[in-house]
């Protein structure tokens, strides 16, 4: 039971709730350093119960951090959320959870949990992002229109931020194909925003589901926007931009798919105009120049035929019990494909010497052989 200054969880919900929601509270704390609490100690909740010597060996943890967790005192704040949380129909995903989306706990800075509406499912990793300009052209329209049906026809999920112009198209044209949609917000996920997608925003609980990492009630401030696109892009394969001035927001989506690692689309428009600016900017820069789906595709065929694979992990050796959490996501990775332990460290997000060490123990209990160039397979 967690308590503070006299205050305890009594329910079942809250017990495992409001841990997660009081690390989003922590002052200091932020994304990247729940990524290190989760990294050092598996399961970051267990920083509450931690001693002040035990945080401090948590590496790039700051002091205000520390001294954050050490003195958390919200519980009351935390436990109104929860009332909050449940008053929605909303419930939360929490970064250990099985619901969490896999793709976006590889990122720098992931969320300690997401607050959701509707539901995650197992094919929405199969995820494309669209997104573009609010004031979108008849043509910027058209396109999305057209690119989002060939998606839904291929089984892909779109993400986008629900936005006017390309963003609501987007979502709508996966619904109006059949498809599933994700819309992450840069709001509360209980605030439907802009106001005239209040019916997008249900439909799209019905058929997909809305995210935010954003506490409830929260309204749709602009500066909240460029950190949601973060999620946008995290979740997906690819960002593809329909249409963009210079200073579009979708542009640091684009920019932020890059850092993580996804690929960029970018469709060309008309010459001058301010909307393909941005667009064509990112062509420039040595984004995939899009006209129809069959150019996505193209572009990430690789990354979908190595995931055909993931369904051949019914059939191997399973992990024990007491392995812990950091060598479940490397034995996952390596599943996929044989890695260098370079690739290990890049994909896990863990230290070098956390992977090196799980890396050995595995090698030992034979669940992972080891081959020339310090590349690593499944199996003895």
């Amino acid at each position: 039971m967690i308590s503070n200054e006299g205050y305890s969880l009594p329910s079942l919900d809250e017990k495992e709730h409001a841990p997660w929601l009081a690390l989003a509270r922590v002052k200091g704390l932020g994304c990247v350093g729940f990524k290190k609490l989760a990294e050092h100690f598996g399961d970051p909740r267990r920083a509450f119960s931690a001693s002040e010597r035990e945080l401090a060996q948590v590496q790039g943890l700051d002091k205000e951090a520390i001294e954050g967790l050490l003195g958390f005192s919200a519980w009351e704040e935390v436990k109104r959320e929860i009332d909050r949380i449940a008053d929605a129909g909303a419930r939360i995903i929490p970064f250990s959870g099985p619901g969490y989306p896999a793709r976006l706990r590889m990122i720098a800075d992931p969320p300690p949990f997401l607050y959701i509406k509707g539901a995650m499912r197992e094919e929405d990793a199969r995820a494309m992002a669209v997104v573009g300009s609010r004031s979108a052209s008849d043509y910027g329209i058209r396109i999305t229109r057209d690119l989002c049906v060939g998606l839904a026809s291929l089984g892909f999920t779109v993400v986008s931020g629900m936005a006017r112009g390309i963003d609501g198209e987007a979502h709508e044209a996966a619904l109006a194909a059949g498809c599933r949609t994700v819309a992450v917000l840069g709001s509360g996920v209980d605030v439907a925003y802009p106001p005239e997608h209040g019916d997008l925003y249900r439909r799209i609980c019905q058929n997909g589901a809305i995210l935010s990492e954003l506490p409830m009630g929260t309204p749709p401030f602009s500066y909240n926007f460029p950190a949601r696109n973060r999620l946008i892009s995290g979740l997906s394969l690819g960002v593809v931009v329909v249409e963009a001035t210079e200073k579009s927001g979708s542009l640091i989506t684009a920019g932020l798919a890059l850092e993580q690692g996804r690929e960029v689309f970018a469709v060309p428009g008309e010459a001058g105009a301010s909307r393909s600016r941005g667009t064509h900017r990112l062509i420039r820069q040595g984004a995939k120049l899009v006209e129809t789906v069959e150019d996505i595709v193209e572009e990430i065929a690789p990354q979908l035929l190595a995931g055909a694979t993931a369904v051949t992990k019914k059939a191997l050796p399973s992990l024990p019990a007491d392995v812990g959490i950091e060598a479940r996501k490397i034995y996952g990775l390596i599943t996929e494909r044989p890695l260098q332990i370079d690739e290990v460290i890049e994909a896990s997000g863990f230290s070098p010497a956390k992977v090196s060490e799980v890396l050995l123990d595995l090698e030992i209990r034979g669940f992972l052989k080891q081959l020339p160039g310090k590349k690593f397979k499944v199996g003895g």
